[in-house]
This record gives structure tokens, C-alpha cells and sequence, in this order.
């Protein structure tokens, strides 16, 4: 992981990749797990054999929302953080799109671009990424998306010119 960024460091950054996540594995328990968790359990998710006979995938697929959540922990592994940060806060997303399945067993990675640093009024920064989740020799990624985040600093800090 980076080191921890000043506010004026990230105000640099914009337009840059700042971080590319290690490959992480999906696999069928993590799967399973989140159709359990979510109450999902459609059988293009959940039952491989079927899924490989009536699917155009050849097998199950994660579910597009677990690879959306990936994205926190991906994240937390491959951002910088925020210099004086005591939290960060998601803040939602302006566009998610699903471009293509994820299948059990693949890997996947995402890739954060530094948008946007915008310090608010309450000394808080908005981060703006948008992030692409890879898929491991895919010719498209899983998805793509716009994602807000809020750093909460110890000690807020006036915008930076």
C-alpha cells in the first residue's frame, strides 16, 4: 500500500491511476456465500451443473452486486491513504455498469483512477475514482463505475488552491 497522502498531493493526482489491486480469486463458496447472504440463489449463481447446460457461460457466475462489493476490499488493500484520515465513508457511486460476467473460479483486480479531490466546505475530501474490475485474461472488464468516497479527517483542511 502507498503511503498516506496530503490533500495538496491528491489535488495533484487527479487525472492519475493511484492504485491497481492484486488479481483476487472469485470462487464458488464466495459465491454461494453471497446468495446466501442476499437471498439470490438464482441457478445461473448457485448450481454449476445446471448453469454449465442451459448458460452461455459454461458454468456459474458471480452475481454482479458481489462483484460491486469487491471493490471495498480491493480498495482498502491498493489506495493511499488519506494524511490525517480517521475514516473514509462510501459515499455511493454515479454509474455502475456490468460489462461482463464473472465466472466462478476467475480472477479478477480493479484499477482506480483519482477523478476528482474535492475538499468541502466541512473540511472533508470527496473522492471521485473511476474504477475498473479486470477479469484475468478477459477481453472486457467485469465492470466499470464512478465511485464516491468520503475521507474524514482528524483536523479538516481548507480547499486547496
Amino acid at each position: 500500500m502507498a503511503e498516506a497522502l496530503t490533500p495538496e498531493q491528491l489535488t495533484s493526482a487527479i487525472g492519475t491511476e493511484i492504485g491497481c489491486s492484486p488479481w483476487r480469486q472469485v470462487t464458488q463458496p464466495m459465491i454461494d456465500l453471497f446468495a446466501d447472504a442476499t437471498d439470490d440463489h438464482q441457478f445461473i449463481h448457485v448450481d454449476p451443473e445446471r448453469a454449465a447446460r442451459e448458460t452461455p457461460f459454461g458454468g456459474t457466475i458471480a452475481h454482479g452486486f458481489l462483484t460491486l462489493s469487491l471493490l471495498s476490499t480491493l480498495a482498502y488493500e491498493t489506495l493511499p491513504k488519506v494524511q490525517g484520515a480517521t475514516m473514509g465513508i462510501n459515499y455511493g457511486f454515479d454509474r455502475v455498469r456490468f460489462v461482463a460476467p464473472v465466472k466462478a473460479g476467475a480472477r479478477v483486480r480493479a484499477r482506480f483512477v483519482l477523478d476528482d479531490a474535492d475538499i468541502r466546505p466541512s473540511g472533508r475530501i470527496l473522492l471521485t475514482y473511476s474504477v475498473t474490475l479486470e477479469i484475468e485474461n478477459g477481453g472486457r472488464p467485469a465492470l466499470t463505475a464512478k465511485w464516491l468516497t468520503l475521507a474524514v479527517l482528524e483536523e479538516p483542511v481548507k480547499a486547496v488552491s
